[in-house]
């Protein structure tokens, strides 16, 4: 392979919500609180719950079928599969060979990505890099979780805020006419507070009845705590690409954040000087669903026109572990 070197692009988007929704007012009757009170602290109103039959590789064929469907692509033309969950099907196989069993594309490279809400940042940045050196030409990088069934609905810091759903890109190599460009990621871990926000089941509290009844399989979260890195992170991660790439806030044309709280999203603006006016906020109806809130809120923006070509994206997270990241690109 010689020194050539190659841009990627966004070349199309789907994502899947399910129909079954939970709104604030079903949460009233579960735990003391109240819809006013679950909106003026995240933005959330409902989000939206998995089917009993559906599993995540389901919500996530969906969502990777629309994404092909809108870059022009059959199935057979993606050369790898970046699943980013948390909730897969199982602990193994990957829900990444699940998926692709179901799309129908055999002898792919296809990996699950842990890196909770942050995973697929990570993953678009992995497949940059990838289609940047020429190993592939097609990737398809999707989000998807089930998360209700880790939620303990006695909780309310959790309970309130975490759904399910799907969103998927195909990112492929950008021809000559084509201005897309990925300037930089920047990616992060600071596992000194990867206690904030855990789901603690695993090899730590193994699959056992007296760690089932102590609860080691619903997610547990120190919000005060996780408010305050996830604002210090995010900012961080944005700061970095905003300095390597010698932008400021008022270059970038959209932010396109984790839809984790709403007032994590203005907290970063407002350190930047970026109206609230350029962030994609989509977490009033959705509610928090990890890995799938970037691309389900980018594939709206660009379906209602919100978003387009040319314009300069600044995408965000943060995630349990603590995780974090940014990509900036021209989309």
């Amino acid at each position: 392979m010689g020194s050539t070197f190659y841009r990627a692009r966004i070349a199309g988007t789907g994502s899947y919500l399910p129909e079954k929704k939970l709104t604030n007012h079903d949460i009233e009757k579960l735990v003391d609180t109240n819809d006013q009170w679950i909106r003026e602290r995240t933005g959330i109103s409902e989000r939206s719950i998995a089917a009993d039959d559906q599993v995540t590789s389901d919500l996530a064929l969906i969502a990777s079928e629309r994404a092909l469907k809108a870059a022009g692509l059959k199935a057979t033309d993606i050369d790898a599969i970046f699943v980013a969950t948390v909730s897969g099907d199982h602990i193994m196989p990957a829900t990444s060979c699940v998926l692709q069993r179901k799309l129908g594309c055999n002898h792919v490279m296809s990996v699950d990505l842990s890196a909770a809400c942050s995973g697929f940042l990570y993953g678009m940045g992995i497949a940059n890099d990838m289609i940047m050196t020429g190993r592939f030409k097609n990737i398809l990088v999707v989000g998807a979780e089930i998360l209700h069934n880790y939620v303990d609905y006695t909780d309310r810091d959790t309970c309130i805020l975490f759904g399910d759903g799907a969103g998927a890109f195909v990112m492929s190599r950008a021809t000559e006419e084509q201005s897309s460009e990925v300037f930089s990621h920047h990616m992060q871990a600071d596992g000194y507070i990867s206690h904030l926000l855990e789901l603690p089941l695993g090899s730590a509290h193994p699959i056992n009845e007296e760690n089932l009844k102590a609860g080691w399989h619903r997610m547990r979260m120190k919000g005060r705590e996780v408010f305050k890195n996830a604002v210090r992170t995010m900012s961080s991660a944005c700061e970095a690409a905003l300095k390597e790439n010698k932008m400021q806030g008022s270059d970038v044309d959209w932010v396109v954040p984790h839809q984790a709280n709403v007032r994590i999203l203005e907290a970063v603006a407002k350190m930047f000087g970026i109206p609230m006016e350029k962030v994609i906020v989509e977490i009033e109806d959705m509610g928090n669903t990890s890995s799938a809130t970037i691309p389900v809120a980018f594939d709206r923006a660009i379906r209602d026109g919100r978003i387009k070509r040319g314009q300069n994206l600044l995408f965000t997270a943060f995630g349990a572990g603590m995780t974090s990241g940014s990509l900036l690109m021209r989309y």
